[in-house]
């Protein structure tokens, strides 16, 4: 592992120590951190694939039967009945934030009308329950795309996060503990080179005094 270009003093050993210090309590945080996303992620993926299920099904159930109604009514009279609307959504957006990562809220506010918009006359039974459960899958298929953007912008921070986990780990805290353990190696050396001239000269003043 290359060590940091630094000048091996005491100084620079001493700020050393305490950045090696921040980075390590930094990347506990950040694997804490990580370790929690990883966790919420996974509740919020089984949320994602149960209304997904459930959209798919709605969905399925309704198409079937207005292709039973479109097959047994007119194309001008499914058409119409179709085209008028029987409930009315209003979506309060909102933010949430989820370990610092600002995600969408929305609720879904619904208003129905009473009884379907059309004449009961005019279509079949087939399009009551196709119209009903259209009207079902919207809020779920609302709060299913609510659900996907968390997911999105979630595995993206995770990713984000595990990078720098991995550069404090990996790149950082190394280089730090290879600059420190140089700078140590340096000062001892330099400390006993002083010591082994300041012996000497003793020696020699020793000699000269006899």
């Amino acid at each position: 592992m290359a060590r940091l270009n630094v000048n091996p003093t005491r100084m620079e050993l001493k700020k050393l120590k305490q950045r090696l210090s921040t980075a390590k309590r930094g990347h506990k945080l950040l694997k804490d951190k990580s370790d929690e996303m990883i966790r919420r992620f996974s509740v919020i993926i089984k949320e994602n694939k149960r209304l997904r299920e459930q959209a798919k099904l709605m969905l399925s159930d309704a198409l079937k039967e207005f292709s039973s109604a479109r097959a047994l009514m007119g194309e001008a009279e499914t058409e119409n009945a179709f085209n008028m609307p029987s409930t009315q959504l209003a979506l309060d957006l909102q933010t949430e934030s989820i370990m610092n990562v600002l995600v969408p809220k929305i609720n879904v506010q619904e208003t129905k009308r009473d009884g379907m918009p059309y004449s009961y006359a005019l279509v079949t039974s087939e399009a009551d329950y196709s119209v009903k459960k259209i009207t079902e899958a919207i809020s779920v298929l609302v709060q299913l795309a609510v659900v996907e953007k968390k997911v999105q912008m979630l595995a993206e921070e995770i990713v984000r996060n595990k990078r720098r986990v991995n550069a404090l780990e990996y790149i950082m805290i190394p280089q730090l503990e290879e600059t420190i353990k140089y700078i140590t190696s340096k000062l001892g050396e330099n400390e006993r080179g002083a010591l082994t001239r300041l012996m000497k000269v003793k020696s020699m003043i020793n000699e000269r005094q006899e």
